[in-house]
């Protein structure tokens, strides 16, 4: 979306719990946060913590188009400002005070205490775009009140700005409420134009540091180097940028500071401001990112390591499953352990070769961090969460717009696309159950709504369809609970505009049964959340198969362990992995003799195959599925009928392949190369795709089909123009997708 397609730019706040006097990578956040927003097309507002002292970070923004700083000290925005900054509450009053005195469209915060403040005004609720470092990074630390704290910040947010894939998928694993508003701000790299590192070794190596001097950072270690060098015949020195020394222990501090004025062939510049740094560290020939081994489980991705990557030098750091995806496992300059092997390392890169490659490796992948391609996913996510009028409607007098039923489960995201759009008033009629509803609240919604949407083909249709008013437009969405039920024949259909179902089977299906016209009922597919789902996939997930939803029965979990015990005789490694809750947690399902007895039987098998045994394992149900997906290679689709199964789709978009039993329709929502007659045909085209290595290809082919038809954007949009102008939308193109 261009800025001219809007009435007026975007308005951010934005304000981390930094002081922009340090240079430090949370600084250098807030710059290029503002930057990006900037360059996104925003008029951006930057609250600053503490007064300034030095203008290394402020002077590139102050006076920049579009931007603006408030400066609480100079302005004396408060009465009982301190000497260390504004304390996360000042932060929020001031924050609040300023968005009361001129809205602004999205609040972006950094800090967990802060966030953590903001998320208890209702005033901000919704708009915090939240970016998320200080939390816990493993399980031991991600304690209840951890939990109940991130569940607070995540409900009241936008969106939670994680800087890794990692740190995402940990924290939806643990935070619930994180699904689905978890999105990815990798650091920002800007170097000046012009400045770029020698190219090759010098013949005394210049080693560089920049940032916070502390113990887990092994900086103290750092200023030994130049001597372990010196005795294996490498003349070397040491560079060191910055002026922030942690004190938490004052021997170490004290030790740290020694090192920096009075180590020989070390030389501290002291801080400088982010661009001199930068050309600092470009006079060098190696940069330094090594670090205590407690560190290698970090979810957070240095900004350092990718600035001096973008001046074209090659750095020294520990090796990590993050720092492989990143520059390969085979870079050459990682380094683990003591001060010698990290002098054997950097001996290494004193070879013109080996110091070429690992220049290149990092100067690659630097170039995925440009400011350019923050502002470029800052658009895409400005996009999402402000979208533009639809065409036929006035945002002056809004199409009012009410979505009724018990379950709004299979809603939800329809709904929150519905609700942000700028053209459309949209309310909420949640029933309590099937039939317990506060009838005068409906009555009140149907005399005030222009559309009616009822979510199931329940009470809630009859309702609405007995309330409704002329030129008021009721569409239905009928799944396949409500089909066999007895709502539908009570349905006066001539009150209907549409019904909508999700696949062309069950369309079909809802005519025959109940007789209605033709015409009146409309095919509109389920959403796939393609976005939240395109994550990279972990190691060997080719070798994983997955299921999602085990219960009732005819979801055919045996036939799924058929296709693995299949499997397993030509591969080992091959493994089951099931998502899902068990039967014996749907009181329905489990007091049913028919229903127990079919999963004591198939646990039984489980328990006692010898091909199964340690191939399958049960995972928790859980709205985490796209964290889950990443180790998932085929997604198992054997039930004896579905109206439309997600599952494979979600896969799919997640870049795995579906795998599909031919139960009644499948042929009209995936195309027939996803299908399988019997489970052994699906176990050899798994095998053949695997054994043959085609895999990438498969996985592409099954991503742009249901990308092109299921994805959430597309399903958003055929959903909008069915409400403002009554659209019908086309069928999916199937054969369209074989075809591509």
């Amino acid at each position: 979306m261009t800025d001219q397609q809007r009435a007026k730019p975007l308005r951010a706040l934005v304000y981390g719990d930094v002081d922009l006097n340090i240079i430090d990578g949370s600084a250098i956040w807030a710059q290029s946060m503002t930057q990006g927003l900037a360059a996104a097309g925003c008029e951006v507002t930057l609250l600053l913590k503490a007064p300034v002292t030095t203008d290394r970070l402020v002077a590139p923004l102050d006076g920049a188009p579009g931007v603006t700083l408030r400066r609480p000290y100079e302005e004396k925005l408060l009465s009982d400002l301190g000497p260390r900054g504004l304390t996360p509450d000042q932060a929020v009053t001031l924050m609040t005070r300023l968005d009361a005195e001129e809205r602004f469209d999205l609040v972006v915060v950094r800090g967990r205490r802060l966030a953590s403040i903001a998320a208890q005004f209702e005033a901000l609720a919704g708009r915090l775009w939240t970016y998320l470092t200080d939390v816990p990074q493993n399980v031991a630390e991600m304690t209840s009140t951890a939990v109940s704290e991130l569940t607070d910040i995540a409900v009241a947010s936008r969106f939670l700005l994680c800087q890794t894939e990692e740190l995402r998928c940990f924290l939806e694993s643990a935070v619930p409420a994180a699904c689905g508003k978890s999105v990815l701000f990798p650091p920002v790299v800007v170097v000046p134009e012009g400045v770029s590192g020698p190219g090759a070794p010098s013949e005394r190596l210049r080693l560089v540091y920049t940032g916070k001097f502390a113990p887990r950072w092994n900086t103290l270690e750092m200023t030994e180097l130049p001597a372990a060098l010196d005795k294996r015949g490498v003349a070397a020195e040491l560079h060191m940028i910055g002026d922030k020394i942690h004190r938490d222990s004052p021997e170490w501090a004290k030790r740290m500071a020694k090192a920096l004025e009075g180590t020989p062939d070390v030389r501290w510049h002291g801080g400088k401001p982010r661009a001199e740094a930068l050309r600092l560290s470009a006079e060098c020939d190696i940069g330094l990112s090594w670090r205590a081994p407690e560190m290698d489980a970090s979810l957070e991705l240095s900004t350092k390591v990718l600035e001096l990557g973008a001046l074209g030098l090659p750095v020294v750091l520990n090796r990590t499953p993050m720092h492989e995806d990143l520059l390969g496992p085979d870079y050459p300059l990682f380094a683990d352990g003591d001060v010698d092997a990290v002098a054997d390392t950097l001996t290494l890169a004193a070879d013109p070769g080996i110091y070429g490659e690992a220049a290149e490796r990092c100067r690659a992948a630097a170039a995925r961090f440009t400011l350019e391609k923050a502002a470029e996913r800052l658009r895409g996510y400005l996009d999402l969460a402000h979208p533009t009028a639809p065409a036929g409607t006035d945002p002056q007098r809004p199409l009012k717009v009410v979505i009724a039923g018990h379950d709004l489960k299979f809603f939800t995201r329809l709904a929150d696309h519905l609700m942000s759009l700028p053209g459309l008033e949209v309310r909420l009629d949640e029933w309590d159950g099937l039939r317990d509803h506060d009838q005068y609240r409906s009555r009140e919604l149907a005399a005030w709504a222009d559309v009616v949407i009822c979510e199931w083909c329940g009470p809630n249709a009859l309702f609405y369809s007995q309330h409704k008013r002329p030129g008021q437009r009721l569409v239905v969405r009928l799944h396949r609970f409500e089909l066999y039920a007895e709502w539908p024949r009570k349905l006066d259909i001539d009150k209907v505009d549409a019904i909508i179902c999700v696949s062309p089977h069950y369309a079909s299906l809802t005519r025959e049964l109940a007789s209605w016209p033709a015409d009146k009922v409309v095919t509109l597919p389920n959403w796939v959340d393609d976005r939240q789902l395109d994550r990279p996939k972990l190691p060997g997930a080719e070798f994983t198969l997955g299921m999602i939803g085990i219960a009732p029965s005819r979801k055919r979990l045996d036939r799924g362990l058929e296709v693995l015990a299949e499997l397993r005789r030509r591969d080992p490694r091959y493994t089951l992995a099931v998502k899902s809750k068990q039967p014996w947690d749907y009181w329905w399902i489990w007091n049913r003799p028919e229903e127990r007895e079919y999963y004591e039987r198939v646990y039984r098998t489980v328990q006692r195959d010898p091909l199964l045994a340690g191939g399958v394992v049960f995972d928790p149900f859980g709205p985490d599925v796209a964290t889950w997906l990443r180790r998932v290679g085929f997604m198992l689709s054997t039930s004896d009928d579905e109206s439309f199964h997600l599952a494979p789709a979600e896969c799919a978009a997640s870049g795995g392949v579906p795998a599909v039993l031919s139960w009644p329709g499948a042929d009209t929502i995936y195309s027939r190369r996803w299908l399988h007659d019997d489970t052994a045909a699906m176990a050899d085209a798994i095998h053949g795709i695997v054994s043959e290595d085609r895999f990438d290809a498969a996985r592409l082919a099954a991503k742009a089909e249901i990308t092109g038809n299921y994805a959430l954007e597309r399903v958003c949009s055929l959903w909008t123009d069915l409400i403002v102008d009554g659209t019908v939308p086309e069928p999916v193109d199937l054969q369209g997708a074989i075809a591509a």
